[in-house]
């Protein structure tokens, strides 16, 4: 591997490209993990632009708990796309490189689409809690307005959560060496390549990681143990069965997605491996999304129709 370096005005030189180790292994061991990862980022691409697809196309589904769908799906194919392209590439490249600018815009777009998606499956806990724990009073509250501004803020919040701490990252000096043992720009590799020491950058970063985490993971639980209770207070079995089938599909890509970045982010992971890091964040950037479209529309009538609907219109389009 190479070290580009430039010279600054005071004359230390500065990293101006990073090298993403990745996966190491044998070149037929790179083929495979090419392949597979380039298979999982067309299923996943392919699943969540159907979804989309399917809101848009079937009025029945224009409705707010379809419309945090579709976004939670546009989020998605962003969230694999910040990463799996590249990861992709470095599995055929010798050099393994990426800029330096390159490297922060992966890292801030990475962590504003995580955060973003906690908020959506909050908003989408809330949705739940109220279609089923208040029905009566859902369509006067769960209004197309409010619908609107809390998508909006969903996306706001997400993208101005770790502005502030990566802008502060990426202006620390880095004078080598520069090569990160992960497949993505992440702040703990990124930190310690920093030549400075900057132990308050680093705790602000993991403390709002931390609180938005815990924050939204209690909200979401919360919601759920009320529509627990008034799902099983619902007389028909038929009532209870489609309200634990909707919330169930919820509740595991919660578990999916927050059990794995709270080891990350949350808990002391110090004593885990690089090889541990890796796998863990390969699961909740690349496998927890390609699963969502299969989870959503598996268990939801409406969504499994709509989905068909869009497919014979494909297959008719084609014939034409």
């Amino acid at each position: 591997f190479f070290c580009l370096e430039t010279m600054n005005k005071s004359g230390i030189s500065t990293v101006t490209q990073f090298v993403l180790l990745g996966f190491p292994g044998p070149w037929k061991m790179q083929i495979i993990f090419f392949s597979l990862i380039l298979l999982i980022y067309i299923l996943t691409v392919t699943g969540n632009i159907a979804i989309i697809c399917a809101v848009r196309w079937d009025h029945r589904l224009h409705t707010p708990m379809y419309v945090f769908l579709a976004n939670f799906s546009f989020l998605e194919i962003w969230y694999v796309t910040c990463t799996v392209p590249n990861m992709l590439v470095n599995f055929l490249s010798k050099t393994k490189a990426i800029s330096f600018s390159g490297c922060f815009t992966q890292f801030y777009f990475f962590f504003s689409l995580g955060t973003t998606e906690c908020f959506f499956l909050c908003v989408m806990a809330y949705d739940r809690y109220l279609a089923i724990c208040r029905p009566l009073h859902y369509p006067t509250i769960m209004t197309g307005k409010l619908c609107a501004i809390l998508v909006s803020l969903c996306w706001l919040t997400g993208f101005l959560g770790h502005s502030v701490p990566i802008l502060f990252i990426s202006q620390l000096p880095y004078c080598g060496p520069n090569i990160i043992d992960h497949f993505l720009c992440d702040v703990d590799p990124l930190m310690a390549l920093s030549c400075a020491s900057s132990p308050i950058i680093e705790h602000v970063f993991h403390s709002v990681s931390s609180l938005i985490i815990i924050l939204t993971i209690l909200y979401i639980l919360g919601s759920y143990t009320l529509v627990l209770r008034a799902v099983l207070r619902v007389p028909s079995s038929a009532g209870r069965q489609k309200a634990f089938s909707t919330c169930g599909s919820h509740l595991v890509v919660v578990s999916l997605f927050y059990g794995t970045i709270m080891v990350m982010y949350v808990s002391p992971t110090s004593g885990n491996s690089v090889a541990m890091h890796k796998i863990i964040t390969l699961i909740y950037s690349v496998v927890t999304p390609v699963l969502n479209p299969l989870i959503y529309s598996l268990r939801n009538r409406d969504m499994k129709f709509a989905l068909r609907q869009v497919i014979c219109a494909m297959r008719i389009m084609q014939t034409s």
